[in-house]
């Protein structure tokens, strides 16, 4: 069985209403399906399609790039040399992995004016600047970006459509979910969060009797894959950049969540390490959240580039890279986290996965926290802040993450009292069944996707 994604849809929307003027470049971090979306809407939904991968390309079909002065003997070379015949405007060209090779995506902008087939483009590391500094960015492109499976198509694909409608269901009548159903939609939710959203771990841990750690195997060479591209492209601060994306765990371990430049080195700027973050983020290898310095106006208005959060893309990587493979070796630790007997980096657990959620529902990420120079220490502390975008009616709405079932709301409590006419709703997000507690919606967070959707 294949995961559905949601992507699909977003693909036909695409065919569609362009009808082939526009190319669609489809960018998301390694090994999250890209090739595999585009291969199967190009058999689905087209007469034919050829995919030509710039990391296996030959020298002829790159040559014909070299002149798109006559496009007749550029279609014929790819015709051949992929063995595939192509029929005006019933036809696929994907261009693979295009950031191997630039000089394909400056063609789309004549490819797309001839308009003879539909041209999808898909990769990673596109929009680092060594990739496109010395090409012409089309304008004939849309761009979309594909991110990990999310907790929906997870579930569809564990065949769990119908408990998936419930707490849907459950959640546009603020009611709770029947406890059994509670209790198996969070055992759910943490082999979500544990195996995480990359189809190939999530494939083999499926088809393998539910085995963590041959899932985990899987992520240990996806997680090198990273390592290898950070020393390929990011040539010019490679070692900052492999020694954030290592320590992310150590980040995400302490109370503040955000980086800290001593665990890093003891004698850097945080300025000496502004690229290697943006790095990260643009290859969507990580999702960087900034703190946001005055929650009355605009969010990205009072950005504080400063400080910043930096979670992994994918929560079943995270776990792979914070532990070694002999500690996962004997799935005690999976087994103490799904049994709750782990309290150790839970919540490093918990605050990543719902970053991720949140970035595959489109939002930007931003927190906040406020220094009390009496007690001189943070006395709030908003783990995220999202806005309904609104330039007439202006709401914001505060996300509290809790793995533990006992907890205070302090932060929260004080952090609606004072910006009360600017909160559409607070959010506590806890392990626990939906309830509401001085005024805040407590809900599981198997049900963030339908408050957010």
């Amino acid at each position: 069985m294949e995961i559905k994604r949601k992507l699909y849809d977003k693909l036909l929307e695409w065919k569609e209403t362009t009808k082939g003027t526009k190319a669609l470049l489809i960018e998301g971090a390694r090994r999250v399906g890209k090739s595999t979306i585009a291969s199967f809407f190009g058999q689905n939904e087209y007469k034919s399609y050829i995919l030509i991968d710039f990391n296996k390309a030959n020298k002829s079909i790159k040559e014909a790039f070299d002149n798109l002065n006559d496009l007749d003997v550029f279609y014929q070379k790819l015709s051949l040399e992929m063995n595939v015949r192509l029929y005006k405007r019933e036809s696929l060209i994907i261009f693979d992995e295009i950031q191997k090779f630039p000089k394909a995506r400056e063609a789309v902008k004549y490819l797309v004016e001839d308009g003879r087939y539909d041209i999808i483009e898909t990769g990673s590391l596109i929009s680092i600047k060594e990739n496109v500094s010395n090409i012409t960015i089309p304008s004939e492109e849309r761009k979309i970006n594909m991110y990990p499976v999310d907790f929906e198509e997870f579930m569809v694909y564990m065949g769990e459509e119908l408990l998936l409608e419930y707490i849907k269901d459950c959640y546009y009548k603020k009611i709770p979910l029947e406890q059994k159903m509670h209790l198996k939609a969070m055992y759910l939710f943490k082999e979500y969060m544990l195996v995480g959203g990359m189809p190939q771990a999530l494939k083999v841990y499926k088809e393998n009797n539910k085995d963590f750690f041959l899932a985990d195997i899987e992520k240990r060479d996806i997680l090198n894959l990273y390592r290898d591209d950070i020393k390929k492209a990011a040539k010019k601060y490679n070692s900052k950049v492999s020694a954030i994306f290592e320590n992310i765990p150590g980040f995400l371990s302490n109370s503040s969540k955000r980086i800290v430049l001593t665990k890093v080195s003891n004698n850097d700027s945080f300025a000496i390490y502004d690229e290697p973050l943006y790095w990260l983020g643009d290859s969507k290898i990580c999702n960087l959240c900034y703190r946001c310095t005055d929650p009355n106006v605009g969010l990205a208005l009072t950005k504080d580039d400063s400080y910043v959060k930096c979670y992994m893309g994918d929560t079943g990587l995270l776990v792979s890279l914070a532990f070694s493979d002999n500690e996962l070796a004997n799935n005690q630790l999976y087994k103490n986290i799904m049994q709750d007997k782990f309290s150790l980096n839970k919540g490093m657990l918990y605050e990543n996965v719902i970053a991720q959620m949140l970035i595959s529902l489109g939002k930007q990420l931003y927190y906040y926290t406020h220094y009390d120079d009496i007690s001189h220490r943070n006395d709030m502390e908003i783990d995220f802040l999202l806005s309904n975008d609104s330039k007439i009616n202006y709401k914001i709405f505060p996300l509290e993450v809790k793995s533990s079932k006992n907890y205070q709301a302090l932060s929260l409590n004080k952090f609606k009292n004072i910006y009360s006419t600017r909160i559409g709703m607070p959010y506590i997000i806890h392990p626990k069944s939906l309830m509401f507690k001085d005024d805040i919606l407590c809900i599981p967070p198997y049900m963030l996707y339908a408050a957010f959707n």
